[in-house]
């Protein structure tokens, strides 16, 4: 085994391994989409995710206090890339070449073609979103695609290969996730 040492600036790539998202939102009939690396549960119903400053969907989120933490597929590469970016403070109709749609419940724009969307209500918190861009946001609806998500479950290896989560490492590198591995840990476990 050869252990080396890891830059500090690009250590963060050791642990973010998990799938890349996008966050959605809308205020005002005005609606947005971007690629966002930085996000995490925190305990079993709330999404930590970072949104920087200069994101338009930060704004957007600050106004309505909802987002929408979309899992994106291989097939979603390129929308990923495209929404990570370009900004629609630069781009009037950024989502124009963007399949969504809405569930009844909720006026948030869901991206067609993700693996599941989770709809966070934001959990004020001043100090985290001011001094660390961080929101945390209680789940307050989710849905999944059952070809690839059921009964609570991860089911990849009967899904279609495009619909396996992707995992952004940097300078355009996407990881799709493999195949798994059972471990029988015995009954009654989940």
């Amino acid at each position: 085994m050869a252990i080396q040492p890891v830059d500090l600036k690009k250590a963060y790539r050791l642990l973010q391994v998990g799938p890349t998202t996008m966050i959605s939102a809308k205020h005002d009939g005005i609606a947005n989409v971007m690629a966002a690396a930085w996000v995490g549960l925190v305990g079993n119903n709330k999404v930590m995710a970072f949104i920087g400053k200069q994101a338009f969907t930060r704004e957007l989120v600050e106004k309505s206090g909802y987002y929408v933490v979309h899992i994106p597929t291989v097939q979603q590469m390129e929308t990923v890339l495209y929404v990570g970016e370009h900004s629609s403070k630069q781009i009037n109709n950024k989502l124009d070449n963007i399949p969504v749609f809405y569930q009844e419940e909720f006026d948030l724009p869901l991206v067609e073609g993700s693996a599941g969307w989770l709809v966070c209500k934001v959990i004020p918190n001043f100090e985290n979103e001011q001094n660390h861009d961080l929101f945390m946001g209680e789940i307050v609806g989710a849905w999944s695609d059952d070809r690839v998500f059921n009964n609570g479950h991860w089911i990849f290896d009967d899904a279609p290969d495009e619909l396996r989560t992707i995992h952004y490492v940097a300078g355009g590198q996407f990881y799709a996730i493999g195949k798994g591995t059972k471990f029988d840990h015995g009954p009654g476990k989940d």
